[in-house]
């Protein structure tokens, strides 16, 4: 593919001819047969709009296998014209799909290659953004917390670099990470499918590449009767991906499938151009150690580096704000060497007793509770007495309490002394038992658990 069509891909105008789509013309050949075996009888038309294609770029391919005996032209219908054609494929046809399903299953829309996508990235790269305060404080409108952590992660978030966010559990970390989306901003494009070394990675995922609020202005003048490659996926949101306990080294390089035949695209590079959380740092079935290691040269180098499972090795641009959450201290979870690779590295802190007062409010009004002062100083005193500190999570998990005992006693909620109490002891497993598990969950926090 010529230098000048990698400038923003997803920009440039739809391929006209096979050559203009940067793919082989037997891997189109091999797509095609893939997709006419799965989905029966299609008309021009319909097999173009499915593999996103133009017709231009269909036709001389669908001739060649009309002349290889791999499918039949048939007619359904009484109007004459082009309508009433509909391709098939042949017995000899049919074998050649089985055949390619056997080596790569994957029968979507017509990837891009490689360095197209690459391209792309590079254009719309997240290191591009510039965060401000007044944007921060718009996005975290509404959300109660320490403004100096506010700053912190503002300031993170030009850097470039990766953050770690550690607290007690229930501080509200994993919230405020995920929050962090709402600071990337303008949409971006990425394909359905790549296509590396002959091999076909499927890549978008609608589940975490959700569309944009603000989508882009359509084109005028001259410029809307540009035509744009299909093979994008256009307006959509930057990315926040969410991986958490469930991580293993294994789920960060490319997988193949040997029963589907698909390949199964890391979170990471799912991500680029977004923010990438790893949250419950520490939790995982492999080491902090072994997992944190395997950040260092795609967050020293903004690139990384997949397999395909023939052994081929390619390079991918690494393009995210790596966001690690973690119940423990960051001298616990690794090296030196590592932490001199976080840029910055964010304590979020128990809430002073005005903001938890605020929470409080906030949720009463959430589950339909009359927020009662007596009742929550109350509450302030039981976190007194046990030094247990005010956490975000506490007022939604006791009021959830709260109402489920009036759903059971069939009453209306109401806030007093006595259901708190109730409450705070199921919660804490009692209160005679509040200031060993306090010492547990410090203790926890200085030693994770190894693997």
């Amino acid at each position: 593919m010529p230098a000048d069509l990698l400038a923003a891909p997803a920009s440039l105008r739809a391929p006209r001819t096979v050559e203009e789509t940067g793919l082989p013309f037997f891997f189109l050949v091999e797509l095609l047969v893939k997709v006419l075996f799965q989905r029966g009888q299609l008309h021009l038309p319909e097999l173009a709009s499915y593999v996103k294609l133009g017709l231009g770029v269909i036709d001389p391919v669908m001739v060649f296998m009309r002349q290889e005996k791999m499918c039949e032209v048939m007619r359904r219908g009484a109007s004459g014209t082009d309508a009433d054609i509909h391709y098939q494929l042949t017995d000899s046809g049919r074998q050649r799909a089985l055949e390619c399903l056997a080596r790569n299953a994957y029968a979507g829309p017509c990837p891009v290659p490689l360095a197209a996508y690459n391209a792309q990235v590079a254009a719309q790269s997240v290191a591009n953004m510039h965060v401000t305060r007044p944007q921060v404080q718009a996005s975290f409108d509404g959300v109660v917390v320490n403004p100096g952590v506010l700053d912190q992660l503002g300031a993170a978030m030009n850097s470039g670099r990766a953050i770690f966010i550690y607290g007690a559990a229930g501080s509200g970390k994993t919230y405020l990470a995920e929050r962090l989306q709402d600071l990337l901003q303008g949409a971006i494009a990425l394909p359905y499918a790549i296509m590396v070394d002959g091999e076909v990675v499927p890549f978008y995922d609608p589940v975490l590449h959700l569309p944009a609020a603000q989508q882009p202005e359509a084109p005028a003048g001259i410029e809307r009767a540009v035509q744009l490659d299909a093979r994008w996926v256009r307006g959509v949101r930057r990315p926040a991906v969410l991986t958490g306990g469930e991580l293993t080294l294994e789920m960060l390089d490319l997988r193949f499938d040997s029963v589907t035949r698909l390949y199964r695209a890391p979170p990471h590079l799912k991500a680029n151009n977004g923010i990438f959380i790893i949250d419950d740092l520490g939790r995982q079935r492999c080491s902090p150690l072994e997992l944190m290691n395997r950040w260092i040269v795609p967050m020293d180098r903004a690139i990384d580096y997949l397999s395909l499972h023939n052994g081929h090795t390619f390079q991918v641009p690494f393009d995210v704000v790596v966001v690690f959450s973690s119940n423990f201290l960051p001298e616990r979870l690794s090296d030196a060497a590592f932490l001199r690779r976080l840029g910055y590295k964010i304590e979020v802190p128990a809430l002073s007793a005005a903001h938890y007062e605020t929470v409080f409010r906030q949720t009463c009004s959430t589950y339909g509770v009359e927020f009662d002062a007596a009742a929550f100083a109350f509450l302030l005193q039981r976190h007194a007495r046990g030094a247990t500190p005010l956490l975000a999570c506490y007022p939604r998990d006791l009021l959830r309490q709260v109402r489920d005992l009036a759903r059971y006693e069939g009453t209306a909620v109401q806030l007093n002394e006595q259901v708190l109490d109730w409450a705070w002891n199921n919660y804490f497993a009692g209160a005679n038992q509040r200031h060993g598990a306090d010492d547990m969950a410090v203790q926890e926090r200085r030693e994770p658990k190894s693997s």
